[in-house]
């Protein structure tokens, strides 16, 4: 009986770890005055930045890193989650991976699941506040591992 809560602290300490152990990376977005956009070059999008995605030397924007979302055969690449906190697949050129956004059969990847950020009508779409191609939006979270 007295083994049940050390187990149940166990387990929850193992997955605050874990929750706190994945890296922000900045938001995947259009949006060049957000500083947590990818797409601004001097916030989160900065080729210099040790975990940009868009720096060519670093664990998520080598072409070389499984951790990459520019590595096409990538194996941990970065996760994406909207503003609610719903996966939204991986960021990944991997046309592969089951929960690539560049995987044109996957869920995430299709242009036409409606929950593929490829899709124009579906989470794609340029007028959702958290979709990557609102030029004014929040876009999507990138977590690393």
């Amino acid at each position: 009986m007295m083994k049940t809560p050390a187990i149940a602290a166990a387990l929850t300490a193992l997955l605050a770890a874990t929750a706190v152990a994945d890296d922000y990376l900045g938001n995947l977005s259009n949006n060049r005055y957000n500083a947590n956009s990818t797409a601004n070059p001097y916030g989160a999008g900065s080729p210099y930045g040790a975990n940009s995605i868009n720096n060519p030397y670093g664990e998520y924007g080598s072409p070389h890193s499984a951790k990459s979302a520019n590595n096409p055969y990538a194996t941990d690449a970065p996760k994406l989650y909207d503003g609610n906190g719903n996966y939204r697949g991986r960021l990944s050129n991997n046309p592969y991976d089951a929960d690539s956004t560049s995987n044109p059969y996957g869920r995430y990847g299709s242009p036409y699941s409606s929950e593929s950020i490829n899709n124009p009508y579906g989470a794609g779409s340029p007028y959702r506040a958290d979709s990557p191609t609102n030029p004014y939006g929040e876009g999507l979270e990138i977590y690393g591992e």
